[in-house]
């Protein structure tokens, strides 16, 4: 049972992630503290300071995202998924705050054979994975109370994903290839958002994988959210290599979450369930 007298920031909390959680949260009956830009810069150690001031509890959804963008921002990159999340840590111990922080598959380079388990030496290929890796150490090392959820192939209703990107060009072209090298778990927010309700309660710490259940290649994915549109798309496959993008991607994405079920209130999805119903919804 969750306690109604948490006190819980959500640091990014409009973003897609952060706002599918704050609307969780209230669902929950937990009190939230919403933070995100203009008014919080996650960069800025008075506004981190005043974040952990009277908080029990900081959920830090707040990231530099754009992974092909990255690669010509590295500094900028740097200080909101690495340094910022540094000065978090130190804080947060001082304040003996609990600090459940989210991070990426895109710390591995996906050339594993099996779906990776939290222990498996990353290897970003990437700069956004190489700053969200460099995040996850500087949490560490402050020794704060920390929980490090990594996620993949995540998509919400309050932000830019692959689901809405393919509609969109399904919608301006008719016409749309897609890799099918990439493999997977489509990961809705709101079941990511669920998730987290259930660890607020346990506070556990260390690292855990989290997505849905099953895995899918991105055409395969695609293929599936036209035929649930009803959608006449020509689609067809190719390979990443036939994409020329500024980021490299992994192909193995596949996520082993053996560690994390074990803490939650009810089973993970199959990723078609959550998909479905997003895709009802649009």
């Amino acid at each position: 049972m969750i306690s109604n007298d948490a006190n819980i920031a959500i640091l990014g909390g409009r973003g897609m992630l952060g706002s599918d959680l704050a609307l969780a949260c209230e669902l929950h009956g937990l009190k939230t503290n919403v933070l995100d830009l203009p008014g919080f810069d996650i960069t800025n150690t008075d506004h981190l300071q005043q974040a952990v001031n009277n908080t029990q509890i900081i959920i830090n959804c707040a990231a530099y995202t754009n992974v092909d963008k990255a690669e010509s921002e590295p500094d900028l990159t740097y200080q909101v998924n690495a340094e910022a999340v540094g000065h978090l840590g130190v804080l947060a111990r001082e304040a003996d705050v609990w600090v459940l922080h989210i991070s990426t598959d895109f710390v591995f380079d996906g050339k594993s054979d099996r779906p990776y388990v939290e222990t498996d030496p990353p290897n970003p290929i990437n700069t956004y994975g190489a700053s969200k890796l460099a995040g996850e150490k500087l949490l560490v090392e402050s020794r704060c109370r920390y929980c490090i959820m990594r996620l993949e192939w995540t998509y919400g209703s309050h932000g830019n994903n692959f689901v809405s990107k393919v509609i969109r060009r399904a919608r301006a072209a008719k016409s749309v290839k897609v890799v099918d090298d990439q493999i997977g778990s489509p990961t809705a927010t709101t079941e990511v958002a669920k998730a987290i309700c259930s660890l607020v309660s346990k506070k556990p710490e260390g690292m855990f994988h989290f997505a849905s259940d099953g895995y899918v290649s991105r055409f395969e994915m695609a293929k599936f959210v036209f035929e649930k549109l009803s959608m006449s798309v020509d689609l067809t496959s190719c390979k990443t290599s036939d994409f020329a993008s500024p980021a490299t991607r992994p192909l193995n994405s596949r996520f082993d979450c053996s560690r994390i079920k074990a803490l939650l209130d009810e089973p993970i999805k199959p990723w078609q369930q959550p998909l479905e119903q997003f895709l009802e919804q649009l």
